[in-house]
């Protein structure tokens, strides 16, 4: 039996550690803050009984960690977390205060077998943060029940490997894969990752997240976000989204995949990326894709694609991120060996250049409404479009027998195509513009610092700005501050905090993905 120190607030509160050691014992490093008790398990198998050992780690400070590893090389496996207490901000959501399980400084981390639960505010179960630092994570469970709590957490350029997981996120703002301002590389094999809460995407990436072989649901938000110079690869994933909550006003849409920029300065501004072969993607409630306010890179190869809404499969235009008139969607869709059902809707504002290779096939109509933003089709490779209404575009590559009307009128370029003709367009050029800041969050602020990481931390904690309009910096999936004039700073660069203690989240903290 031993002591150890307990941290809350400003006061050092002593609390006894019980530890009871059994053969195996695993010497793994404990956080000072956590209580850990080791025990035996029986283990009971249909070829042979053995004892495991399971130890249990627990945090319930506001902050604090149960598991954590600075600058080392740690492994953890047959292992129960628990933690409890809450925190709020920059902190939590960039620096990974109140994880329950936290990397930082170069650490390489190995986790296996581990049962990882967490029930506070912005209490995030597996954080990674900084260049340098992996966390490596395998067979292992992880719920989450607080707002703005993901499952997997990366930040600052840190590296998750995980591989197997069951994660199941019930707050909102709590993405089951997660990253935040900085953030890194992050690769998944194999599990199940399921989110309930609103404004809780699967996943959230402002960092370049790749999915091998897995599930991801999401019953109350989109299935997968990618802001700003990230990605996503998708590979044999099967993706099932209902997004049927709204977290904020700025679109009236619901969908899928949604590819943004917010402008917040956790995501550097540049071409972001999206990648789907194989697999399938449901989609139970509006469009497939919807784009905005940024420019993308969409690429999908024999995806078994459903949609059971009522939406269109792309829509790219203005939502309420970025500033008005500049902030549409400019897309590249290259479809490969791929089947597409459904309409195409490019405001006057967005661009569209969709390629059609290998045998694909489209079956749906553009801008049914009318001309709007500029588009080019082009189809090779065998592949068709087949018109399921009249199509306005800007212009054409296409062999005689590319192209079905089916009965409707498809205007190139303001003239009448006629079926059988061969046609030979351009491609439209995309620009990727980069705004300048005003601090403000609403469309004209540049992005982070150098190429996407975030600010040093600062030494102490922060404080959230108080008082007389001023707004907390962004709290957890990209979105910006909300009103108020003295948010994030110009540089991207969270508020110092004073002396003392940041205040712990209370029941209804601000979720930072308004969608």
């Amino acid at each position: 039996m031993r002591i150890k120190d307990m941290k809350k607030a400003c006061m050092i509160i002593p609390v006894m550690a019980i530890l009871m050691t059994g053969c195996g014992t695993t010497s793994a490093p404990t956080n000072d803050n956590a209580i850990t008790v080791q025990s035996n398990e029986m283990t009971d198998s249909n070829t042979d009984n053995t004892n495991r050992n399971t130890e249990s780690y627990e945090d319930s400070t506001d902050g604090g960690h149960a598991i954590s590893a600075d600058g080392e090389t740690a492994e953890y496996s047959n292992a129960n977390v628990n933690k409890t207490g809450d925190s709020e901000g920059d902190e939590a959501d960039f620096y990974g205060e109140n994880a329950a399980v936290f990397a930082t400084n170069g650490a390489q981390l190995t986790l296996s077998d581990m049962d990882i639960t967490t029930n506070g505010t912005h209490a995030n179960a597996v954080f990674s943060y900084g260049d340098g630092t992996v966390v490596n994570i395998s067979d292992s469970t992880i719920n989450t029940s607080g707002n703005c709590s993901g499952g997997l957490m990366t930040t600052g350029g840190g590296t998750m490997n995980a591989s197997n997981l069951d994660i199941h996120t019930t707050g909102n703002s709590s993405a089951a894969i997660r990253s935040d301002r900085g953030g890194g590389t992050v690769t998944v094999n194999g599990g199940n990752y399921t989110t309930d809460g609103k404004g809780s995407p699967a996943i959230y990436s402002t960092a370049d997240i790749t999915v091998n072989d897995a599930t991801l649901t999401s019953t109350a938000s989109e299935g997968v976000v990618v802001e700003g110079k990230n990605s996503v690869t998708l590979n044999n994933v099967t993706l099932n989204a209902d997004h049927n909550q709204h977290n904020s006003d700025k679109s009236d849409y619901f969908h899928a995949v949604m590819i943004y920029q917010s402008m917040s300065g956790d995501a550097d501004t540049g071409l972001a990326k999206f990648s789907a072969t194989g697999g399938s993607i449901t989609n139970a409630n509006g469009d497939i894709f919807f784009v905005n306010n940024t420019a993308t890179d969409i690429s999908l190869s024999g995806v078994d694609i459903t949609n059971n809404g009522d939406g269109a499969f792309l829509r790219a235009e203005a939502a309420g991120w970025g500033n008005e008139g500049s902030n549409g969607g400019k897309v590249n869709l290259t479809a490969t060996s791929q089947k597409i059902d459904g309409d195409m809707f490019v405001d006057d504002v967005s661009v569209l250049n969709l390629y059609l290779n290998d045998a694909s096939t489209f079956t749906g109509a553009i801008n049914s409404d009318g001309a709007a933003g500029s588009v080019y089709v082009e189809l090779t490779g065998g592949s068709k479009w087949i018109l399921t209404g009249d199509s306005y575009i800007s212009s054409l590559t296409c062999d005689a027998d590319s192209i079905d009307l089916n009965g409707h009128t498809l205007m190139v370029n303001g003239k009448i195509y006629s079926e059988g003709e061969v046609s030979t367009g351009d491609a439209i050029a995309i620009e990727i513009e980069i705004s300048e800041d005003n601090g403000h969050g609403d469309g004209t602020q540049a992005p982070p610092d150098g190429d996407g990481q975030p600010p040093e931390k600062p030494d102490g904690d922060m404080q959230m700005p108080q008082g007389d309009g001023m707004q907390a910096p962004p709290d957890g999936d990209g979105q910006p501050p909300q009103n108020g004039d003295d948010a994030t700073p110009p540089d991207g660069q969270p508020p110092e905090k004073p002396d003392g203690d940041m205040a712990p989240g209370g029941d209804n903290p601000p979720d930072k993905p308004q969608f």
